[in-house]
């Protein structure tokens, strides 16, 4: 068979089939004297099988895992470890949307935050500080909490939830936390070493829980090394460099003084 003779016989476009010989998943066939390939069956048996992997639901790589290791096992066994693998993704699919119809009624009811979506519990935990004053400060912080629950693993994703209710569990927090962003807003255009900087400090370490501060150098402000601290799979040094780049020197110096006082109050 030609190229177009086999893409017809299986459903497909000469373009799939090319793609697939590109990819490694589909052997390449010898060749008539003329140049042109010439498939046989088995090509034919292949393609049909890739054809009615990636209807499943299967990605390339996916499926090239599949042909790969079904090499010498039984049919039942392979259809059963699909059958697994596709109920976890309608799992995963399910949970999915349930998290989309919340966003969309936040959405219709004027309720999804201006950072965008995010999940339900980041949005339960921002509606608790109330309105408040308007804050450059207050907008930069939900940003990146917003940030680090999409970039984070799921184990500290959990624990930055945990710390946020934590602190607005306390009495008088959000209170406190209007005061520190008001704090943080006046340093815009001060000097790192303007007196309120102190005090901002002081403000924001007795609202901030253990939980939700990386380990930093004590004299910096920056995680020693590389890939420890805030998140899993975060540099965590490179995050908190980025970090203070993004606030005014007086605000940068604030944090840090804020994650130095909470760092040598650890055990």
């Amino acid at each position: 068979m030609r190229i177009g003779e086999l893409a017809a016989t299986v459903g497909v476009t000469t373009r799939a089939v090319r793609h697939y010989h590109h990819l490694g998943l589909l052997p390449e066939p010898g060749r008539r004297p003329n140049g042109y390939r010439d498939y046989t069956l088995r090509h034919a048996v292949v393609l049909a099988r890739i054809r009615r992997l990636t209807e499943l639901g299967l990605g390339l790589a996916e499926v090239r895992d599949v042909l790969a290791d079904d090499a010498g096992r039984e049919p039942a066994a392979v259809l059963a470890e699909l059958d697994e693998d596709l109920a976890r993704q309608e799992g995963a699919l399910r949970e999915r949307r349930a998290r989309l119809r919340v966003l969309m009624e936040d959405a219709r009811e004027g309720r999804l935050p201006a950072e965008g979506p995010v999940s339900p519990e980041l949005a339960a935990l921002f509606g608790r500080f109330g309105p408040g004053p308007d804050s450059p400060m207050a907008v930069k912080d939900r940003e990146v909490f917003a940030l680090l629950e999409t970039s984070a693993p799921p184990e500290a994703r959990a624990a930055m939830l945990a710390g946020l209710e934590s602190m607005l569990s306390a009495p008088g927090a959000v209170e406190r936390a209007h005061e520190a962003y008001a704090l943080l807003d006046a340093l815009a255009d001060a000097d790192p070493e303007d007196p309120r900087v102190d005090e901002a400090a002081r403000v924001l370490a007795e609202l901030i829980p253990p939980e939700l501060v990386p380990h930093t150098d004590p004299g910096t402000g920056i995680a020693p090394g590389t890939g420890t601290g805030t998140g899993g799979g975060i540099d965590s040094g490179s995050f908190l460099r980025a970090f203070y780049a993004d606030f005014a020197p007086a605000q940068a110096e604030a944090i840090r003084r804020t994650l130095r006082i909470l760092t040598e109050a650890r055990p």
